[in-house]
């Protein structure tokens, strides 16, 4: 019998935990596994950890005294439980009975699978693929995300099109079912990421190992999104840019980081003049700051990079830019 922990990190989400925990609790069972449910605090100040133990006793609790970001919270959690997997969740998913069997069956039958996710819809339109992960993710020759049901910033309605368990490049964090084994034979997350991109890291060094990673539809959550750090907030656009370059770094055969670290430079101050010209200075400043934190990190960041069989095969190669703004590609199901 495998355990599964489902492990919610918690930053201030006193509302989403009252929302959706209760159904975290009385609708996550897998036959024949033990599962638990633990809550990671970071040094939350809403009145979250009373709430858990006044309402929520039997939940396991861990608790921080600062905010440690995504990859330190979960990697000091983790550290603390014991399971055979880890079911990472945000605190702003809905889970419907029986989301969880799926996916821990499907890892249980496939042994070189290191990860893997659930369909990701909106929790604000149900019929629609949410951002964070849709239905699995990718990664184009140039670091950009996307995922089958989104590209870039458009979502596609959930007509069944995606339905299919597929290998992918990367399982959104936002609902990451991974054996713990893998987690840490990669060292768990990089904790210079603090937040954002963190998992498509993970995921890519796992691949440089060999080990692959999938999206299993038949199990699916919904997502609200933006529930720590919403998407107009110049310090979410600050890790953004800043983790992307740092993946590219790690992660990209030697060959390709010339070539490709210079010309993302360059797009990323393409996107900063134009959020300079439509007035989001905020944001601006943010691609400023997130280069030179780059820079002055960048040997010790690359260093990180040694000793590992790079592989970018499964990259995407061509430029999802080019295919969405130029060819009109808006959809995952016209790009190959």
């Amino acid at each position: 019998m495998s355990k599964v922990s489902i492990v919610i990190l918690n930053w201030n989400g006193e509302k989403f935990l009252k929302k959706f925990l209760p159904k975290v609790v009385s609708n996550s069972f897998a036959t024949g596994h033990e599962v638990e449910v633990v809550v990671a605090d970071n040094g939350s100040t809403d009145g979250s950890v009373d709430w858990l133990k006044n309402e929520f006793p039997e939940v396991r609790t861990i608790l921080f005294n600062t905010n440690h970001g995504f990859t330190g919270g979960y990697n000091l959690a983790l550290k603390q439980v014991d399971a055979d997997y880890y079911l990472l969740l945000n605190s702003d998913v809905d889970v419907p009975e029986g989301w969880l069997e799926p996916l821990v069956q499907f890892m249980e039958s496939n042994p070189q699978v290191a990860a893997c996710q659930p369909k990701l819809l909106s929790y604000a339109e149900p019929n629609r693929f949410e951002y964070a992960g849709a239905s699995g993710g990718f990664v184009d020759f140039l670091g950009y995300p996307f995922c089958r049901g989104r590209i870039l910033s458009v979502t596609e309605i959930d007509e069944g099109q995606y339905n299919d368990a597929s290998e992918v490049f990367w399982a959104s964090g936002a609902c990451m079912l991974i054996r713990s084994t893998d987690f840490w034979s990669v060292g768990g997350f990089d904790n210079d990421f603090f937040a954002h991109m963190e998992e498509i890291d993970l995921c890519w060094r796992l691949k440089n190992m060999g080990r692959s990673i999938w999206v299993v539809p038949q199990s699916k959550v919904f997502h609200v999104g933006g529930g720590t750090l919403p998407n107009n907030n110049p310090r979410k656009v600050y890790f953004n840019h800043r983790n992307n370059l740092y993946m590219l770094l790690k992660n990209l055969p030697g060959r390709k980081l010339l070539v490709v670290i210079p010309f993302r430079i360059l797009l990323d101050w393409f996107s900063a003049f134009l959020y300079l010209m439509s007035g989001k200075f905020g944001f601006f400043i943010s691609v400023f700051q997130a280069h030179l934190t780059f820079i002055s990190n960048s040997k010790r960041i690359y260093r990180k990079r040694l000793g590992e069989p790079f592989r970018a095969n499964s990259l995407f190669q061509k430029s999802i830019l080019l295919s969405f703004f130029i060819l009109r590609r808006d959809k995952f199901s016209k790009l190959y």
